[in-house]
């Protein structure tokens, strides 16, 4: 009987001899669409040089990103289910800034977004990584916009990796 090698994306793991999906950052030949809101711009080009970034380091080619923006995070899912249901990317990422205000508005957007953001994930069978800042004030959303965008260029690749590593 002729043993077989374990798929290059599996290893022996911890777990008393149980095969695991080892994680992988290969970024190679992966096509990834980015949406990003306009609405907290400075913000959101934060998010988003630092997500370009991270994805080029991890070896995802210029011609294999696209970028997509949209006035609003309210805007953000529909598009990322468009691009979901295209077929050509094998991850998304969702970016964008919604900051406190004085009104209840800022609940109803953080809610609908992460509830949107799911949803194309489980709909379409895309990883859609969430980069949308939900802050008290500008100060957070700040001091958080480099380390998020790369973040989500990591799951990003990570989740699609897995997924092809499944299938």
């Amino acid at each position: 009987m002729q043993r077989t090698q374990p798929e290059p994306t599996r290893r022996l793991s911890r777990y008393d001899g149980i095969a695991e999906f080892e994680p992988s950052l290969d970024g190679a030949g992966l096509r990834v669409g980015v949406v990003m809101a306009r609405f907290n711009l400075d913000i959101c080009e934060g998010l988003l040089s630092s997500c370009t970034d991270e994805l080029l380091r991890l070896g995802v080619a210029r011609s294999d990103i696209r970028i997509a923006t949209v006035p609003g995070a309210l805007e953000i899912p529909l598009v990322l289910q468009t691009m979901g249901r295209s077929g050509r990317f094998d991850a998304l990422v969702a970016l964008g800034a919604v900051i406190r205000g004085e009104t209840y508005h800022f609940e109803l957007v953080s809610n609908e977004i992460g509830a949107g953001v799911t949803r194309v994930t489980l709909d379409t069978g895309v990883p859609v990584a969430n980069g949308v800042l939900t802050t008290e004030n500008d100060d957070q959303a700040l001091a958080r916009m480099q380390e998020k965008g790369s973040d989500c260029a990591r799951a990003a690749v990570e989740m699609a990796n897995l997924l092809k590593a499944m299938r």
